[in-house]
């Protein structure tokens, strides 16, 4: 780790002498200037950590110069000196951004552990921010996987969609990515710096489902002990999550709409509401609209929740991208575990791509996890489920012909359209169905092989 550099700006020689050869023989780096232009110089053109300054300097003086610094850099750690124990002064110090304050004369002890705890909580602030950076970029899309037309098509739409308040419904099978979608919209949002807070409305039971949404007073039943903060007000300025919203009871349907409509929730036993402000996202595996007709879910919360509709494509809709996300969990569990990354046999990745994966992603996560463990150094066809083994395979299928995932995606993809195309004799309609895009976009892709000089034969 790099030494702190510390700038002391004090215009008593003495002073300035006895702060520098103290931060010095704690080994700080220091720099020093006699008045506060000299100190705002120095600050602008060295990457300093932290500003000790007198507060009645002439000319500029401490108050100014912390006005000034903060202008440069408003996360700046400065601690303020003053010769005099006024309270107004150091209030006013205080709501200007400074860190702390000492008075002289100070003892040298409570000067150097003022200057350790305000170095201290300036690398626990650059830490919480790279985690954060950390967080945002990894809820980005890079856990969404997939060049496919299908999911490409998804990520337009989040990006769309995020810069926005408006409520969003996911529709998708299980195992698709449902909650991914909405961790993504929510990190490149403006609200990016708020919760995301998530709850599975199939799997809590009614009256605990009402608690944890609305919360409670203490007295409001037997067992509230103390005051519990729903989740509707835990996710304010930031994203309340409402997974499998299909399977809320009816009476809560009601209570949910009225509070997204008045934008205020009750806690159980409370008499007045509380203001929330959250993004809603909702996620669904059900036919809501078939659940409407039935008169299962209400109508009037469904239009209010399906403001905007993102479909999450089923893993047997986009093939193509087989390979790439088993790559990226064979590559995820070799860092969890410290082991060897491991190469994925031809044979075994052509049953995958056949396979429809009711499961989607997440049934296939569950394979490569299985497949890790039980293989060596290569992942064949032994150690991949039964249910994998038993599924026809299609004559000529590319992935019978690549013995690792080492070429490249595009390459990947390039054989598998080529050789689908030539097992229908040349059929367009039927190779782009069967590969799962649209037939303008298979024209295009082959255009561009034809460019390469790559055609079918």
């Amino acid at each position: 780790m790099n030494t702190p550099t510390i700038l002391v700006a004090e215009d008593e020689d003495l002073m300035r002498a006895i702060l520098v050869k103290l931060l010095c023989d704690e080994g700080y780096r220091v720099l020093e200037a006699a008045d506060g232009k000299s100190a705002l110089d120095q600050f602008a053109a060295e990457e300093v950590a932290l500003v000790i300054s007198d507060i009645n300097m002439a000319g500029m003086d401490g108050l100014a110069l912390l006005d000034q610094i903060k202008m440069v850099n408003a996360d700046a750690l400065v601690i303020m000196i003053t010769a005099y124990s006024s309270v107004d002064t150091a209030v006013a110090a205080l709501r200007k951004g400074a860190y702390d304050y000492i008075t002289k004369p100070f003892v040298n002890e409570d000067l150097l552990q003022t200057v350790k705890n305000a170095l201290a909580h300036q690398q626990l602030f650059a830490e919480n921010r790279y985690l954060r950076r950390e967080l945002k970029r990894q809820h980005r899309f890079d856990n969404l996987i997939g060049t496919s037309d299908a999911l490409q098509a998804v990520f337009r739409l989040i990006e769309k969609v995020a810069a926005t308040n408006t409520t969003i419904l996911i529709d998708g099978e299980s195992g698709t990515g449902k909650e991914l979608v909405a961790r993504a919209i929510h990190y490149n949002s403006d609200r990016s710096d708020g919760p995301f807070v998530a709850i599975n409305c199939g799997a809590l039971p009614e009256n605990l489902l009402e608690s944890e949404l609305f919360g409670y007073v203490k007295g409001a039943f037997t067992g509230a002990t103390t005051n519990k903060r729903g989740l509707l007000a835990a996710a304010d300025r930031g994203t309340l999550f409402l997974d499998e919203i299909g399977e809320m009871p009816a009476a809560l349907q009601v209570k949910l709409l009225r509070a997204l409509q008045q934008r205020e929730v009750t806690p159980l036993g409370a008499t007045s509401p509380v203001k929330f402000d959250a993004r809603i996202i909702a996620a669904t595996n059900r036919n809501l609209e078939a659940d409407l007709a039935s008169g299962r879910f209400r109508e009037d919360l469904y239009y209010r929740l399906n403001v905007i509709s993102i479909c999450v494509p089923p893993l047997r809709d986009r093939r193509e991208d087989v390979p790439l996300i088993a790559r990226h969990f064979i590559r995820k569990l070799a860092r969890e575990r410290g082991a060897e990354d491991k190469r994925l046999d031809g044979e075994a990745l052509r049953l995958m791509m056949n396979y429809d994966w009711p499961g989607n992603v997440r049934e296939l996560e569950n394979c490569i996890e299985r497949a890790f463990t039980l293989s060596g150094s290569v992942i064949d066809v032994d150690v991949l489920p039964p249910k994998l083994r038993v599924v026809a395979a299609h004559d000529g299928d590319v992935a019978a012909q690549v013995d690792d995932l080492e070429i490249t995606l595009e390459d990947l993809e390039r054989r598998y359209i080529l050789q689908t195309l030539e097992r229908f004799g040349g059929d367009k309609a039927s190779a782009a169905r069967v590969l799962g895009i649209d037939l303008s976009t298979l024209y295009r892709k082959l255009n561009r092989y034809k460019a390469e000089g790559d055609e079918p034969s």
